[in-house]
């Protein structure tokens, strides 16, 4: 209990004790916020533990990282925002592509095809590039640990902000309608498609973006970072703090990250006390922590909700001159 004993009442004393926890939690909360993106656009995709490694990676290589037989890629030393933004537009160029087939699927099939990208990315290229370290690693010898927590954070709030904020508008209704009832809003004019599309290169972005800050905090990657389990773990994160709304699935990735930490006393049994605990959250609360008022996603309000935001949009357009 001294682990929560010192966060409650001595804060600062344990954010120099647990830097690396904070930044940990930061990473997960801009993965929880990756994959809410598609789950609120009703799509259960689970590749953005993928799309973490090639912001990670491509951040990596482009900022001077090694390999065990010297420089990953000779003559290249970019800026680390400049890096980063070639990994995430990387990622979203990718997810555009795959997500061309792979969006026609749903559900469960929608899963597999996406894991299945995750792990030909790891198998395929990860494990078998030489510019990526093979399955040695990749070095990163310009981490850093304390002037790389300010900008997780500030990426987190900032992009929960602006996805809270997005909910709002015409896309994020368009969104909500298509997770409760794809046909009737592809009947009511709403392009599912295009949609869908969307959330899937955002969520994207979002997950590559985590990738790059996530990995200068470590000297050393490595494609174990980057399996079935991490994906796994995002959407564990999403199931426990609903996505009902953008908070639940960030507060399911910081519970979850700090729980082993604060179980830490109880040893063995640890793990065993993490499951109970998913376990009683599933029964008692299946819709996550964070849920909606009974019938406040009612497909009907959203259509309608819908409709009205395309009424207003038809009525700014500028009317042609009368003859």
């Amino acid at each position: 209990m001294a682990f929560l004993t010192q966060l409650l009442f001595h804060p600062f004393t344990w954010y120099h004790a647990h830097q690396l926890l904070a930044g940990q939690i930061g990473v997960d909360g801009l993965l929880a916020l990756s994959i809410w993106l598609t789950l609120y656009s009703g799509q259960l995709t689970l590749a953005n533990a993928g799309f973490m490694a090639i912001g990670a990676y491509s951040s990596v290589i482009l900022t001077g990282g090694t390999t065990s037989t010297g420089p990953a890629a000779a003559g290249v030393h970019l800026p680390l925002a400049v890096a980063m933004l070639v990994g995430i537009a990387l990622a979203a160029l990718v997810a555009f592509v795959i997500g061309l087939p792979v969006l026609r699927l749903k559900g469960v099939f929608l899963a597999i095809a996406t894991l299945g990208f995750g792990e030909a990315l790891r198998y395929g290229l990860i494990l078998n590039l030489g510019i990526t370290g093979k399955g040695q690693g990749l070095n990163n010898p310009h981490a850093t640990l304390t002037s790389g927590i300010t900008p997780i954070w500030l990426a987190l709030v900032v992009l929960a902000f602006l996805a809270w904020r997005l909910t709002g508008t015409k896309t994020g209704h368009a969104w909500a309608a298509i997770r409760e009832d794809q046909l009737a809003a592809a009947a009511q004019g709403i392009d599912v498609a295009r949609y869908k599309m969307v959330a899937f290169v955002l969520g994207a972005m979002v997950a590559a973006l985590a990738g790059g800050l996530g990995a200068h905090l470590s000297f050393l990657i490595d494609s174990n970072d980057y399996t079935f389990t991490q994906a796994i773990a995002m959407l564990i994160w999403a199931v426990v703090g609903g996505i009902a709304f953008v908070i639940g699935p960030i507060v399911g990735a910081v519970l979850l990250t700090i729980l082993p930490e604060v179980l830490r006393f109880t040893q063995d049994y640890r793990q065993v006390i993490n499951g109970i605990i998913l376990i009683a959250i599933v029964l008692f609360r299946p819709d996550g922590l964070f849920t909606r008022r009974k019938g406040t996603g009612n497909p009907s309000r959203l259509l309608r909700g819908w409709a009205f935001i395309r009424r207003s949009w038809a009525s700014r357009r500028p009317q042609p001159a009368p003859p």
